[in-house]
């Protein structure tokens, strides 16, 4: 069995020691590794003029530079430029190379350029020469009463963009406004003003038709306007804050009459401003005159007074009456009476009163007062008025009717109506009757009076 084992390895190193033998190398004793053969590649024909299928660019073409010179441009090497037409872009591949697989090593197409679509843009549109392709140029516009800003037109461009920015239409058109016509008025009877009335102005915006604001400077339709021009001024406003003016003018006249002299010894009050259409001016006399005549007259629509002037005349006492009664009715309205009472024309109180009173002749008439003498005791007793004597009858009455004794010295103050209003027991000095006259019985029309004629006694 060993014996057997002993003549196989022999056998093996027998055959080891033929292979290197044969393989060239020196008998030696050390390993050697053996390397498979690799196939070889079949080999490349560069002379086959269509080894790729011919490029065809469709709005485009391809440059090709071939290996084997100008008239091969599909043969194996050759390398090809791809570009499109103006107004295309090329999608893919710019440059290709034919490959020994006979295909080449990319592929590209030509796309049309186009832009993207246009926004509508607020009051306005546009107008375009082709859409969106290459060249097309779109022309802007606004609505009537804006005005565009920015640029009028954009052109589509070859890297698919628009040329220029997005115009906007601005609204600065002010709105149209047109005022009511100017107007004149009277002024109303026993007025200096007039009621005036008018429609509201006309406004109308040349662009979204949104008028936000109307104002007036002036005043509102219906007001009372005094004499002379007025200015009415509107203002319109739009959405945009434009803003448009107009303007009217109301007249108002006042129907004048002439104005009016007050009569001689005697003076006028008027109502409204006294020579106005409708005002009324009344005529009224000193004391110690009294009016003949019209009592008042009127400014008529014809600019003349009604009726003629009056006169004031002395006042005219009739002393020859039946009763006191009657001998006072006389001054009801038009004069204040101061009744002196005295026992005997030689009393002093009287002596001293009258002399007091004769020099402030002037204060007694401009406040109306007539001075009635009662001097004595029956059957000497002697009354008058100024130079006119009154009977017995009418002077024993007034003593009783005023309450005033013959036996001392005393005076009652009337007023216009016939009211007892002071009593004296002595004699006073003219100016405290003034103070009191000015103070209590004077009318606002006499007051009037005394303060213009306030120096007159001076």
């Amino acid at each position: 069995m060993r014996g057997a084992q002993r003549k196989e390895k022999e056998k093996e190193k027998e055959s080891t020691k033929k292979y290197k033998t044969g393989s060239g190398y020196p008998d030696e004793s050390y390993n050697e590794v053996y390397a498979e053969e690799v196939p070889q590649a079949p080999a490349l024909d560069y002379r086959v003029p269509r080894w790729c299928y011919t490029l065809n660019i469709q709005d485009g073409e391809a440059t090709c530079y071939s290996p084997r010179g100008g008239n091969y441009h599909s043969t194996l090497g050759t390398r090809c430029e791809l570009s499109c037409d103006r107004g295309f872009r090329l999608i893919g591949r710019r440059s290709v190379q034919c490959l020994p697989n006979r295909r080449w090593s990319g592929t590209a197409y030509c796309r049309q350029v186009r832009c993207h679509a246009l926004p509508f843009i607020t009051s306005g549109t546009y107008t375009c020469t082709n859409g969106v392709l290459l060249d097309s140029r779109c022309d802007y516009s606004c609505s009537s009463g804006y005005h565009l800003e920015g640029d009028h037109s954009r052109i589509c461009m070859e890297d698919g963009r628009w040329s220029g920015g997005e115009p906007v239409c601005v609204d600065i058109d002010p709105p149209k406004i047109r005022c009511p016509h100017s107007r004149e008025k009277m002024a109303e009877p026993e007025k200096l003003t007039a009621r005036v009335y008018w429609d509201p102005p006309l406004v109308k915006d040349s662009a979204d038709g949104t008028i936000t604001r109307v104002t007036v400077r002036g005043p509102e339709p219906g007001s009372h306007f005094p004499e002379g021009e007025h200015v009415i001024r509107y203002t319109a406003y739009d959405r945009a804050y434009n803003r448009a003016s107009c303007k009217f003018i109301v007249k108002v006249q006042v129907r004048r009459c002439p104005t009016l002299k007050p009569p001689q010894h005697g003076y006028l009050t008027c109502t409204s401003a006294g020579d106005n259409y409708g005002a009324t001016c009344e005529y009224h006399c000193d004391g110690g005159y009294e009016r003949q005549g019209t009592p008042s007259r009127v400014c008529q629509s014809s600019r003349q007074w009604s009726g003629s002037p009056p006169i004031c005349a002395p006042m005219k006492i009739n002393v020859n009456v039946n009763s006191a009664a009657g001998l006072l009715d006389q001054f009801f309205e038009k004069q204040r009476l101061l009744i002196i009472s005295a026992p005997d024309p030689s009393n002093r109180y009287y002596k001293m009163q009258i002399s007091m009173l004769q020099q402030s002749t002037c204060g007694l008439d401009l406040r109306h007062v007539t001075i009635i003498e009662l001097v004595g005791q029956t059957p000497r007793e002697v009354g008058r008025i100024r130079e006119q004597q009154l009977s017995a009858n009418i002077i024993e009455e007034l003593r009783q009717f005023q309450h005033l004794t013959p036996s001392y010295f005393n005076m009652v103050l009337i007023d216009k109506q016939g009211i007892d209003r002071e009593r004296y027991m002595e004699p006073v000095t003219p100016e405290e009757i003034f103070t009191f006259i000015d103070d209590y019985l004077l009318s606002n029309q006499e007051l009037t009076q005394r303060r213009e004629q306030r120096d007159i006694c001076e």
